[in-house]
């Protein structure tokens, strides 16, 4: 027991022993205070070999769109102010096809005349139509008239060797006729235009068949004027006169 004592005695001095020397000579190590960050170390530049040599300028693909003497900048590009400037008096909160129509209405109007359907408003002939000189040994003629163009009221009269056969006649889409009997020699015949259609000037066609019933002569007059006239000159002959002689002379409109 007394060495027990002794032991756990002599443990306790050791102890304090050594605990007092530990504090007396323990002094911590403060932390190092830097000045500055640290510097930050660039990555290695990694160069192109096909690109180490200097002296062979680079090659730049030229763009067409950024000289204006190849192609001129538009003044209508994104960001700038659209021109007021227009030739065009047409309002911009009108309908835009409006711009079609006159030309659709003329497209029309020509299909229409094309087909007979509707005549050519164009310049009215003001002077007679001459048809120039017929020969035949035929003693008369059957005279076929017709309206050539669109039916709209063309009236006509026949005048033969200044006696009027028909006073007045309406011409319709198909064919009337009347008959002219010769004298020997020269005969005249005309046919007057008595008024204008109301689609434009007096249109018609007409045929010349012979007392055999052979077709003579076919040809129209277009846009004449009220008062004018197709004109013709029919020459009767006997029949060995008319041998190897042209049966028609026309003259020029």
């Amino acid at each position: 027991m007394k060495h027990i004592l002794l032991f756990i005695l002599f443990f306790t001095v050791l102890t304090a022993s050594a605990q007092a020397e530990f504090n007396s000579g323990f002094k911590p190590i403060p932390a190092r205070k830097f000045d500055a960050k640290p510097k930050k170390i660039p990555a290695p530049e990694f160069k192109d070999p096909q690109a180490q040599n200097t002296d062979i300028p680079s090659i730049k693909t030229p763009n067409v769109f950024d000289n204006t003497t190849i192609t001129p900048k538009s003044k209508f590009q994104i960001g700038e102010e659209k021109s007021n400037f227009s030739m065009s008096t047409e309002n911009k909160f009108g309908n835009p096809g409006d711009r079609y129509v006159g030309k659709m209405e003329k497209d029309l109007d020509q299909a229409l005349t094309d087909a007979g359907l509707k005549e050519d408003r164009g310049q009215l002939v003001r002077k007679n139509l001459e048809f120039g000189n017929i020969y035949t040994g035929s003693s008369y003629f059957v005279v076929k008239c017709r309206d050539v163009g669109a039916i709209d009221g063309d009236l006509i009269k026949a005048v033969f060797n200044q006696n009027v056969l028909v006073e007045k006649m309406i011409l319709r889409g198909d064919y009337q006729e009347f008959k002219i009997i010769f004298n020997e020699g020269f005969n005249t015949f005309d046919i007057e235009a008595l008024n204008r259609g109301s689609l434009g000037g007096n249109t018609g066609g007409f045929e010349f068949y012979d007392a055999e019933g052979h077709l003579i002569l076919s040809d129209s007059w277009d846009n004449l004027d009220t008062g004018f006239k197709a004109k013709f000159i029919i020459i009767k002959e006997d029949k060995v006169f008319t041998k190897g002689k042209k049966t028609i002379q026309k003259i020029s409109k």
